[in-house]
């Protein structure tokens, strides 16, 4: 009976290990080489079984500096997403198995009546009520974490890039609450139980509450964006009919104009004055840009009317037809981030030298993307803003890379003979 406990113990602990790790790559993104994803699992399990005891500083610090190494080099997230895991996961973790590795102690020791600080001489059925204790709590922690996925799964999918620095920033500090609170009562625990078991298990609560509102924010924000989308839409063809109703006046009234120009045959500046009149009528009409894809046509036109009010040359080669796979939302972070920078940077040049090129094709099975624009001597390839306000802006290049690298693509910045590139390269499934 006993080596059937053992057997049984065994795959309830590596099922837990399995299922922690499981939880833990779907909050952060794995690298991708498969040597180090399988490295990845078998030192998951010495971060999942962590076995910690009242005034353990040992391994109370040890199982946090494991935690931080392990999503450091395991994992391919931003720091700050890598510190919100630690935060949460590590006082989950050691606060069910310290409950677990107490509860069965204080329970072992009430059914046998041996001394606590008696660990030779075991009787068989001692070793068998200690074996069967130590399989019951580990089926209770499968069970948990069992649980927490379950109830965890759809926040932790939602949580995305779509999440600044800031705000992670921000999430991270409500974290440490839960953090402090599990390591601080265990290693100065007071003599009874009566204290430590509510405060870990406000601890876990608290843990994944901060999922929850990391989860609830994504979710505001694509809200924010889809209505936002809406409305680009809406603007876009109210815009499109009152054009079409114009241009449908000036064809209108063709006849006559051409009648006027024949009139004026005789003063040639004036012909040429009223061509240009009819070209300038036209010429909104006629900057309507087709790529493929109406979200994006809706992107590219309005960056180009703000490249107009700014004075800058905006040229767009696009077909984006391949690219049909790609959520809107990560279409607007890409192509919206990346044509404000340029305009950004374009307006503190002279006019003559504003200049802006974007180009995007399919090559063979990959989605290229370039986005050109002249910049000054002095611009450099940073993540950060030069915007007074840093909290709603120095997003842009992180946003774009992460974006990118959503869909397996990759993306390239230098800086050189007063142009900055953009280069995006997505692979088409």
């Amino acid at each position: 009976m006993i080596r059937f406990l053992d057997i049984l113990s065994l795959l309830l602990e590596w099922g837990y290990v399995f299922v922690f790790f499981w939880i833990l790559r779907t909050f952060l993104t794995l690298r991708k080489n498969w040597p180090m994803r399988i490295l990845a699992f078998g030192c998951s399990s010495l971060l999942a079984c962590v076995v910690v005891y009242s005034n353990d500083f040992a391994n109370l610090f040890g199982a946090l500096l494991g935690a931080a190494v392990y999503v450091a080099v395991f994992y391919s997230d931003r720091w700050m997403e890598k510190t919100a895991a630690v935060l949460v996961f590590y006082p989950a973790v050691i606060a069910v198995n310290y409950l677990m590795q107490d509860i069965g102690c204080r329970l072992f020791f009430n059914l046998t009546g041996v001394p606590g600080d008696m660990d030779l001489g075991w009787t068989e059925k001692q070793y068998l009520i200690s074996t069967a204790v130590h399989t019951v709590s580990l089926l209770l922690r499968l069970l948990f974490w069992l649980g927490a996925w379950r109830a965890l799964r759809r926040y932790l999918v939602k949580i995305t890039s779509n999440l600044t620095r800031k705000m992670w920033m921000l999430i991270d500090v409500l974290m440490l609450a839960p953090f402090i609170a599990i390591f601080t009562i265990i290693y100065f625990l007071p003599e009874g139980p009566a204290i430590v078991y509510p405060i870990c298990s406000a601890s876990i609560f608290s843990s994944f509450g901060c999922m929850y509102l990391a989860s609830y924010i994504c979710e505001t924000m694509k809200t924010a964006n889809h209505a936002q989308k809406l409305e680009m839409q809406r603007n876009y063809y109210k815009d499109r009919i009152r054009d079409e109703e114009r241009v449908r006046s000036i064809y209108h009234d063709m006849k006559n104009h051409l009648l006027l120009l024949q009139a004026q045959a005789g003063n040639g500046q004036d012909v040429q004055n009223s061509i240009q009149e009819l070209k300038d009528q036209i010429q909104e009409y006629e900057n309507y840009y087709h790529t493929g894809n109406e979200f994006l046509d809706i992107i590219i036109r309005d960056k180009a009317k703000a490249a107009k009010e700014r004075s800058i040359d905006f040229s767009v080669v696009i077909s984006f037809e391949a690219g049909s796979f790609i959520e809107s939302l990560d279409i607007s972070t890409i192509f919206g981030n990346a044509l404000d920078n340029a305009i950004e940077a374009s307006e503190k040049l002279p006019e003559d030298r504003r200049l802006i090129t974007v180009r995007s094709n399919r090559v063979r099975d990959m989605l290229v993307t370039t986005v050109e624009n002249n910049a000054a001597p002095e611009q450099a390839i940073s993540g950060g803003t030069t915007k007074e306000d840093t909290f709603s802006h120095g997003f842009g290049l992180p946003n774009i890379r992460k974006a990118v690298e959503r869909y397996g693509g990759q993306c390239s910045m230098k800086a050189e003979n007063g142009m900055f590139i953009l280069k995006i390269l997505i692979p088409i499934p």
